[in-house]
């Protein structure tokens, strides 16, 4: 076992008042070297004066209701849909706020209705006329004189958001009381935009103690919408919505040279989820937004630098517009990035960021009663975080890691004091010997989808590390890659339209559900697209799909990259020809470390294109896995992908499989699929570890192929020289 010295630093506690004696002892155990406050906890003065960085949360556009209660007129604004309705007889009426939380939404009656909002007719897709409907501003219902009987219709009206959405979460979480809710207001409007300045001027002069600010985040909250029972109604980590306003609208006109209607914005009701192929219009307003929040962030870090201090964003809460891998982050100055991990791809997100100083993580679980509560163990939460996180650590590391929340919860509870303790160091250790080395990669791959680089490691991220069940094939896939001894990046369809496959690339994945921004959708009907890509996998690359790759029915196929993968979907068109291939390979690369398979939710009616496919996993009528050669490339077919350490190794050796690399596949590799290797050649060394709760036993293989034998405990990481 390998022997620890304690070390000290890059440890960020979370702190409260009348709490110091057991922070001082926690600071000393967990060797943190900074101290937080959360959201509801405040750091006292004698705290404050411990041998400490201090970093102290900030709210730009929130947490000032005596500012924003004298300007509603600011307040920040949605564009939001009513339900669909049905016409059953004329007049048709429709309470548009219905479903939505009144203590959160407000319909805007500032601006006229009949210039901003928008009825359609969803059953022919045209825009009702405004002066077919009116709208009854103390009932908050909208009327349609005389609308196409059994025709459904919608209302896409504007509202104002009185109550910031994280505020919210954790009022009704912990329960505030009479606790005042935060009004969010937006900082476009002329009197919100002098009052954030200022404040913060005035604000940095009143904290001298606070070495770090950390902003939570700036203007604009991820879309965040409860429904009339106070639940979480409509989510997306990326949305824009909430930084919609009339003047905002007006300002995007004037820049761009057209006007956006409120459907570019509301979008049949998806709202330009993540998960939708964007259009034009969509990538327009984010850049539009974008460029606004870098100008307004510079002038806030320029404040905070100018007082001495440094300047933290929280990647998460208020930080749409600050895309950290867009084209105008690097113009804001920003020092550091902190942000929530909750796996391998979350850490990913946090310390691929470019153009700032450090990265910081906050690790689970938060120190909240939701999971520090008698009866449970919150050492089971942190030790799985750990081990997801920690293979991406050894990747790319972040520079520093913390918790959140109430210390005071976490310091009953003296196993998980003490498993930190450990977490802690054994993070420094991994810092200290690999930081701005390069660890040894095998290949490298693209992950293909429709926002490639601007979305790296996040693109199916909901809210804080969380991501859709649905789509679990394409974060299996990402979770999988961030741990893996391969180089990743992240190229978009109009990439490849535009410039070709990169030079260095290996392998091109793309993986999921037909008609995502993932999968592609309508993309794969570019002409471009599909010939670059099959020439490319011809002339020598590999091609990984999983899931729905490539899928949009189309002259007589549904993936596209139908003949590259050796397989295609049936969709009831074809069922008048016969499909005669279905046995499985008895042995092949693929499969050799596999006695089992876990597909999720795979897919149906998969079928092999001719005897040439190398069918190797057939079940229920239809292909899982399969392999196939595309002239000099290899492509390479999986129904689905759910993370596990198995399926790591699936992909591993599929990725191995279409680049024609088996040959190099067991260079720093371990052979029980529950232990990675992950080398270092730089400084001579690489590290064994165990990613399960139980103790394993595996062959190692060295950089020359050599193997030896080696028993490591439950969670162990081993350390040995090349």
């Amino acid at each position: 076992m390998t022997d620890y010295s304690k070390t000290t630093g890059r440890v960020t506690l979370p702190s409260e008042q009348h709490f110091l004696q057991e922070t001082k002892e926690l600071m000393k155990r967990w060797g943190a070297d900074a101290l937080r406050d959360s959201d509801g906890t405040k750091l006292d003065a004698e705290t404050k004066k411990l041998d400490a960085k201090i970093y102290t949360t900030y709210f730009v556009a929130r947490g000032h209701n005596a500012f924003a209660e004298k300007h509603p007129e600011e307040t920040q604004q949605l564009y939001l849909m009513s339900r669909h309705h049905t016409a059953t007889e004329a007049p048709l009426e429709i309470a548009f706020l219905h479903g939505y939380f009144e203590e959160q939404i407000e319909a805007d009656y500032i601006h006229d209705p009949k210039k901003w909002w928008e009825v359609i007719d969803r059953t022919t897709a045209q825009v009702v006329p405004a002066d077919a409907w009116e709208v009854d501003v103390e009932k908050n219902t909208l009327t349609i004189a005389e609308p196409v009987a059994w025709h459904e219709y919608t209302v896409s009206f504007l509202a104002f958001m009185k109550w910031d959405p994280t505020q919210m979460y954790n009022h009704i979480t912990n329960d505030w009381g009479d606790k005042p809710h935060e009004i969010p207001f937006d900082v476009r409007q002329p009197a919100s935009n002098q009052f954030m300045k200022e404040y913060l001027k005035n604000w940095l002069q009143e904290n001298p103690d606070t070495d770090v600010v950390r902003f939570t985040t700036f203007f604009y909250h991820f879309t965040l919408v409860f429904n009339h029972l106070g639940k979480e109604k409509f989510v997306d980590w990326f949305g824009y919505g909430a930084s919609v306003s009339v003047a905002a609208l007006e300002a995007f006109e004037k820049e761009k040279g057209y006007k956006l209607r409120p459907e570019d914005i509301v979008d049949e009701g998806y709202y330009n989820t993540t998960f939708r192929v964007p259009s034009k219009a969509y990538l327009d307003y984010m850049d539009f937004i974008s460029k606004f929040v870098a100008r307004e962030v510079k002038e806030l870090i320029d404040m905070t630098h100018e007082a001495g201090k440094e300047a933290m964003m929280f990647l998460g809460d208020n930080w749409i517009g600050t895309e950290p891998y867009g084209k105008y982050f690097a113009e804001t100055g920003i020092d550091a990035v902190v942000g929530s991990v909750g796996d391998g791809t979350t850490l990913r997100i946090i310390s691929d960021i470019p153009h700032v100083k450090y990265t910081e993580g906050r690790f689970l679980p938060y120190f909240f009663p939701d999971t520090f509560y008698e009866g449970n163990d919150p050492v089971i939460e942190a030790n799985q975080n750990w081990l997801t996180a920690r293979r991406a650590l050894l990747r790319k590391p972040l520079d520093r890691i913390g918790y959140g929340g109430y210390l005071s919860l976490a310091y009953k509870f003296p196993e998980f004091v003490a498993y930190v303790e450990k977490l802690t160091t054994e993070f420094r250790t991994i810092y200290d010997k690999i930081k701005g080395t390069q660890p040894y990669s095998g290949l490298k791959v693209a992950v293909l989808d429709a926002w490639g680089k601007l979305r790296s490691w996040q693109a199916h991220t909901v809210a804080h590390g969380k991501w859709y069940q649905q789509t679990y094939s394409y974060h299996g896939v990402l979770e999988a890659l961030s741990g893996s001894a391969v180089d990743v990046s992240f190229i978009s369809f109009d990439d490849i339209i535009a410039n070709g496959v990169p030079e260095d690339v290996d392998v091109i994945i793309n993986a999921g559900n037909a008609g995502t921004a993932f999968s592609g959708g309508e993309k794969w009907l570019d002409e471009r697209l599909v010939s670059k890509l099959r020439s490319w996998v011809h002339h020598g690359g590999g091609f990984v799909g999983i899931g729905e790759p490539t899928a949009c029915h189309h002259q007589g196929h549904y993936f596209q990259l139908a003949k590259v993968l050796g397989v295609d979907k049936e969709l009831g068109f074809g069922l008048s020809e016969n499909k005669y291939f279905t046995e499985p390979a008895a042995s092949h690369f693929l499969t050799q470390d596999m006695d089992t398979f876990d597909f999720g939710e795979s897919q149906k009616n998969v079928y092999a294109l001719d005897e040439h496919t190398e069918i190797l996993a057939f079940a229920d009528g239809s292909v899982h896995l399969a392999g196939n050669s595309f002239g000099k490339g290899r492509g390479v077919y999986i129904a689905g992908l759910p993370f596990s350490m198995e399926n790591t190794r699936l992909l591993m050796r599929a990725l191995y499989h279409a680049a024609n690399k088996e040959d190099v596949f067991h260079i720093w590799h371990a052979d029980n699929i529950a232990c990675e290797v992950h080398a270092y050649p730089e400084i001579g060394q690489y590290a064994v570890v165990n990613n399960s709760a139980e103790k394993q036993e595996t062959n190692v293989y060295d950089g020359k192929g050599t193997k030896h034998r080696l028993i490591l405990q439950p969670s162990e990481m081993i350390w040995e020289e090349i």
